[in-house]
């Protein structure tokens, strides 16, 4: 079905968003700026863009109460799965801090693999030969493509540990997309899972950034991007594509964010970028390829 395929393709451009923003954070640590101040301003205007978003709609909505159907889900439901993407940034955002990007990328990669397991133990789906096999092509290319083979690399056991936290919360943030809210409107969702999220990143970070610093620091500007790429636009877009896909499905679709995070390192930041490291990448999109003509081939028959 069309609407199955055009899904896929909104979590594929959901997880490119996401690939880009290790290089925005490096660039900010590099600054001085800290984990508090990144997350900080990212799911503050993460939260008031999305607001502004949703309540622009409603304005122009003029037939908004004919059309909407009823919604069962509670508010408070959808803002409390905000804490797993809140999660992910700040595990992510300081494995970044502590190991190599590289490095920090394969551990959040790990999701790949575990929430396939999720999917079939708690939600008895079982994963397609095809699946399978996706998974591990695109785990031996995450290999390649960190570079693992390129370089002595000392690894910190904390980081590590944050790496593979964030792998965790992120495949938690991928199934409760697919499962908390799908009756409320999307960009209403998102602005209340953001919202959660924004209230315990505020518990865990208090927002004292906001009288220590102009509006004209940088950090605002990367906020706004970080905002954009990591907060409004991949929850959107997932909230919208993964329950017409599949959680499995989805998981070996956002593997995209890998080949994004190496292209934005080389071209942004102006790190090397080795041939396993280019190998790895071509790998991993035929990965994703071959999975998606699978899945509009399955749907045809």
């Amino acid at each position: 079905m069309k609407e199955r395929y055009w899904g896929g393709v909104l979590v594929f451009l959901g997880a490119c968003s996401f690939g880009v923003l290790s290089s925005i954070v490096k660039t900010a640590y590099k600054a001085g700026y800290t984990l508090g101040n990144v997350t900080g301003v990212q799911n503050l205007f993460g939260m008031l863009m999305l607001w502004g978003l949703y309540l622009g709609y409603k304005c122009f909505q003029k037939s908004a109460k004919n059309s909407q159907s009823k919604q069962t889900t509670k508010n408070w439901q959808v803002c409390l799965t905000g804490v797993f993407p809140c999660l992910v940034a700040i595990f992510y955002y300081q494995c970044v801090q502590l190991v190599p990007a590289s490095i920090a990328i394969i551990l959040l990669m790990q999701y790949l693999w575990i929430s396939v397991i999720v999917d079939f133990i708690v939600f008895k789906n079982k994963p397609s030969f095809q699946q399978i096999i996706a998974v591990i092509i695109i785990v031996g290319g995450s290999i390649l493509a960190a570079g693992v083979f390129n370089q002595d690399i000392a690894l910190n056991l904390k980081g590590c540990l944050f790496g593979f936290l964030a792998a965790i919360t992120y495949t938690l943030f991928i199934i409760t997309s697919n499962r908390v809210g799908t009756d409320l409107p999307t960009l209403k969702k998102s602005a209340l899972m953001i919202t959660g999220a924004c209230i315990l990143g505020f518990i865990i970070f208090p927002p004292f950034f906001l009288f220590q610093f102009d509006w004209h620091e940088k950090i605002y500007q990367w906020g706004l991007l970080l905002a954009l790429l990591g907060t409004v636009l991949p929850p959107f877009l997932f909230a919208v594509g993964i329950p017409k896909v599949g959680i499995s499905v989805s998981a070996i679709l956002t593997a995209a964010e890998l080949p994004v995070a190496v292209l934005a390192s080389y071209f942004y930041l102006n790190e090397s970028v080795y041939f396993t490291q280019w190998l790895g990448v071509m790998v991993i999109l035929l990965a994703i390829i071959c999975s998606n003509l699978a899945i509009s081939k399955k749907n045809k028959s």
